[in-house]
């Protein structure tokens, strides 16, 4: 039988939104400890307080995730009020919800926030979990980066970046006995997908997808990637010869302003 992990001090970026705040709300319950992280301080007050009335014992830290001293400020000071046992590195961006599609612009910002914004909170996280050989770290990545796509480079770069920082990660630090779980959304239904004027198959609730994340990293795995269909296709569109997959991966819909 697979040894569940069950995390009592949870810290969560980006969790005044979307995904963020529904991971919040799966976790909140009596003895639990949140801390929680976002840019909008009254929109992350609002979360903190339902957490509250669900039982959690809550911090919050208002912070821009590119900031490399404040981010490494918040995950000391979480840790020192109440040591990690999961962190879950969520905060990102794309072009949707930056308000324009690709430009050298958002571009930039895009690769800043969903690469360097996660390193900032992981990298401290490790450093704390490894005086203890035990923690979890959890990347969010995407399918979408399974494999570059011309309807968003730059989100798809990025989010293909930390799903193989994560993948190598895992195999570096299980030794020290810290697990790192990279997980890879499809589409769900928060401020990255609000302005995209395309089908999105299999569109999920972040309740759901909440959910379905929370109950896969107690078994600590080294990648979670659902919806299973599309997980299933982004690997086989992964695996495809660039002749067949170019022409496919080009002609996907692109986000518009």
């Amino acid at each position: 039988m697979c040894r569940q992990f069950l995390p009592k001090s949870v810290f969560i970026t980006g969790a005044s939104s979307g995904l963020g705040k529904a991971l919040a709300f799966e976790y909140a319950q009596k003895g639990m400890t949140l801390h929680l992280c976002g840019r909008n301080q009254e929109r992350l007050l609002q979360v903190a307080g339902i957490c509250t009335e669900k039982g959690a014992t809550v911090y919050t830290y208002l912070f821009d995730t590119n900031d490399e001293k404040a981010s490494n400020k918040a995950v000391l000071q979480a840790d020192k009020t109440k040591p990690l046992d999961l962190v879950i590195a969520n905060a990102g961006v794309s072009g949707g919800v930056l308000g324009t599609p690709e430009t050298d612009e958002s571009i930039r910002q895009i690769m800043k926030t969903n690469i360097f914004g996660v390193l900032n909170t992981v990298l401290p996280a490790l450093k704390c979990m490894q005086k203890r050989h035990k923690g979890q770290v959890a990347l969010m990545a995407s399918l979408a980066g399974f494999r570059g796509m011309a309807s968003c480079p730059a989100y798809s770069a990025s989010k293909n970046a930390v799903r193989a920082m994560g993948e190598a990660l895992y195999g570096q630090q299980k030794p020290k006995g810290i697990t790192i779980t990279t997980i890879c959304p499809g589409f769900i239904e928060t401020p990255l997908t609000d302005k995209n004027q395309f089908f999105m198959p299999f569109l999920m609730k972040p309740e759901k997808a909440a959910k379905i994340i929370k109950t896969r990293l107690q078994k600590a795995p080294a990648v979670i990637a659902f919806p299973w269909i599309m997980a299933f296709g982004a690997r086989l569109g992964s695996m495809l010869p660039g002749w067949i997959a170019r022409p496919i991966f080009a002609s996907l819909p692109k986000k518009e302003k």
